[in-house]
């Protein structure tokens, strides 16, 4: 009886908890739609809101990512399901690879040399440069490099999180200002500065921004993570 009790209360719990975080992302989703404010972005004020709630109720984070193992559970076909937009254009993607590789090598390359130095010479310190270095990859990748590398993960974890947020809310904005109006350049720019925050973001303007992104976050991350220790070693012997 006690076994079954508390299977039952964990169940409800789960349930409340999922609900509850569920409700919350679609209500500002639709709040950010009927205001057209950009700044009501659904993911960050979820967590905003979350974060506070818990933080009020005296709820441990462990309590919360317990109770939310559904919404964990669906992050893997999520991911799997940004594959669909690129498959639907995967034949014009093919004919253009090189030139799509070669501006997204650009891009990584720019990314972590101008992050690495500039941290090195306003801060001076290795493992926040590494940290700050990585921060448009995704976060599995990131993370994994910046240990190798004696790199600060936390630091690396809120960085990403950081420019995922900064390219979701400024970037197609400011992108059509400065008059890239292409989708295919727009999603590849934003996929590969703000990894799956941003591609999640421009998903919803077009499918083709959403398979360019795809693709920007996945090739960006393999770019780094093959090219990131040279880089940031052989920087690290200079300064």
């Amino acid at each position: 009886m006690v076994i079954t009790d508390l299977l039952y209360n964990h169940i409800l719990s789960s349930f409340f908890v999922v609900a509850g975080t569920i409700a919350l992302f679609q209500l500002i989703a639709m709040l950010q739609s009927k205001l057209n404010a950009i700044w009501l972005q659904p993911m960050l004020i979820t967590i905003l809101v979350i974060m506070a709630i818990l933080l009020w109720q005296d709820i441990s984070f462990d309590s919360y990512f317990t109770n939310s193992w559904l919404l964990n559970a669906l992050l893997e076909p999520a991911v799997v399901a940004l594959g669909f937009p690129l498959y639907q254009h995967l034949e014009t993607i093919k004919k253009q690879w090189k030139s799509i590789i070669l501006v997204l090598f650009i891009g990584a390359l720019i990314a972590i040399i101008s992050s690495f130095v500039i941290t090195m010479l306003l801060i001076g310190d290795y493992t926040i440069a590494v940290a700050l270095s990585l921060k448009s990859v995704t976060t599995p990748i990131a993370i994994a490099i910046a240990g190798q590398l004696d790199g600060n993960t936390a630091i690396t974890a809120f960085a990403i999180i950081l420019a995922g947020f900064f390219g979701a809310l400024v970037g197609p904005p400011w992108l059509r200002f400065i008059k890239v109006t292409s989708p295919k350049a727009q999603g590849l720019a934003i996929g590969a500065a703000s990894h799956a925050i941003g591609t999640a973001t421009v998903s919803n303007i077009s499918y083709e921004h959403a398979a360019y992104s795809s693709l920007a976050l996945i090739v960006s991350a393999v770019i780094t993570a093959l090219i990131s220790p040279f880089i940031i070693s052989f920087l690290a012997s200079l300064l």
